[in-house]
């Protein structure tokens, strides 16, 4: 046993040694990446800070007989949304950053109202495509139905159950869609969001459930991954991982560290390895329809997506059948061998002893605050296409009988083209 110490105790006298020797380097190389984060954050702040906002109110038809397949052009539309940040000056320097549109459903006992929060540069783009698929909608500018709500929640007089939700599965798996809800006869077709609307419709004066869908730009990543994923299920060849010039160096340095005990490993080395010739062949009908599947998910174009609920009501009133209606809202898009929505654990508003109680206030404050910011999740890695979006968020179909559910009761007409003029 005096001879283990012995040869601890001569590891760690050679570790303050080496560091001894090269102090000035290790240091000075930590302050660096510290403060290289925050000034990101801080440029990033600030640019965020300038940006201004619209928050327009969406009041459809009453006879609305238009399918979610109409939001989902919407949604494709606004991948011209992405913006040119590739300079090093507007990056590093001004901060920029590609923003995010915002798509939310409000319901409180005064009627549900669905909304969309956007730059103020991308405004006609929004009101364009929102006019070109619902001509008889009516797009109004309005204040924030946020600041009408508490500053703080929860406090001594209400309380709230805030959830923000990913994938459950790597992102090239789709959740269930608007078609697979709609039936051949039009009496049968089932809306994806009508059991949401129908909780809205039934809300108390003092409750409230939000529901904010954040979208944001993504480039051709999530579709390479797309790819390796398809290559995977049917036995194809994966192509060789290409890694930058600083990826290569740090690779070999962990792989000299190791060499005197681990074979060193290559990160091209995992490709072109194939799979069994016969194995598309062999393939399941249920293993077909998943290749499928997402191929057909990544042929569309994606967005970066983070969705985020709050329910608010009074402490004595608190109900949590509502808070089961928002969750079995989201399991209805849910298929075992393909993807699902699930809450994001970092996010989850439960905490463990000590301090139980403490932790959860902290943690819903936060998840509050993010809520009335809109904040942007990048840890959520999750990627939803247009169809998805749509199948998520669009506007209820005739057949959705929600009493609440705010309506232009009356579709405006054009002046006769003989009106005096004075």
């Amino acid at each position: 046993m005096s001879e283990f110490f012995n040869i601890l105790n001569g590891i760690f006298i050679s570790i303050a040694r080496v560091f001894s020797w090269v102090w000035w380097i290790v240091v000075p190389l930590g302050l660096i990446f510290i403060v290289w984060d925050y000034w990101k954050f801080y440029i990033h702040f600030k640019f965020l800070k300038s940006v201004k906002y619209n928050l327009l109110e969406i009041r459809i038809p009453k006879e609305l007989i238009k399918t979610p397949k109409s939001m989902e052009n919407i949604f494709a539309t606004f991948h011209a949304t992405k913006m040119s940040i590739d300079e090093f000056k507007k990056k590093y320097i001004k901060g920029e950053m590609q923003l995010w549109l915002s798509f939310e459903i409000v319901g409180t006992g005064g009627g549900i109202a669905f909304y969309i929060r956007t730059p103020e540069q991308f405004r006609n783009l929004v009101e364009a495509q929102i006019y070109a698929q619902y001509p008889d909608a009516e797009i109004v500018e309005v204040d924030d139905y946020i600041n009408l709500a508490p500053k703080d929640l929860p406090n001594k007089y209400f309380d709230i159950w805030t959830a923000e939700y990913g994938l459950a599965k790597d992102t090239a798996y789709p959740i269930k869609t608007y078609p697979y809800f709609e039936e051949v006869k039009e009496e049968k077709r089932l809306d994806p969001i009508a059991s949401l609307v129908e909780t809205m419709s039934k809300l108390k004066s003092d409750e409230k459930i939000w529901m904010q869908i954040l979208i944001r730009y993504t480039g051709d990543d999530w579709k390479k991954e797309s790819d390796k994923v398809v290559a995977k299920l049917a036995g194809k060849k994966s192509p060789k991982k290409d890694i930058g010039f600083f990826e290569f160096i740090w690779e070999f340095l962990i792989n000299l560290v190791k060499a005197p005990v681990v074979y060193p490993v290559w990160s091209d080395e995992g490709g072109d390895k194939e799979g069994p010739a016969s194995q598309m062949t062999s393939l399941t009908p249920g293993e077909k329809d998943i290749i499928k599947a997402v191929e057909e998910k990544s042929s569309k174009l994606g967005f970066e997506t983070v969705i985020r609920f709050v329910y608010i009501d009074k402490r004595d009133a608190f109900s949590r059948l509502n808070v089961s209606s928002i969750m079995g809202m989201m399991n209805q898009f849910s298929t075992q061998n393909m993807n699902a929505f699930k809450p994001f654990k970092p996010t989850s508003t439960s905490a463990k002893q000590p301090f139980k109680s403490q932790k959860e206030f902290l943690k819903k404050r936060l998840l509050y605050t993010n809520y009335r910011l809109r904040m942007f999740n990048d840890k959520i890695k999750a990627v939803l296409n247009a169809e998805e979006l749509a199948t998520v968020y669009h506007f209820p179909i005739v057949g959705v009988e929600a009493p609440f559910l705010r309506r232009i009761e009356a579709k405006k007409g054009e002046p006769p083209f003989n009106l005096p003029m004075g």
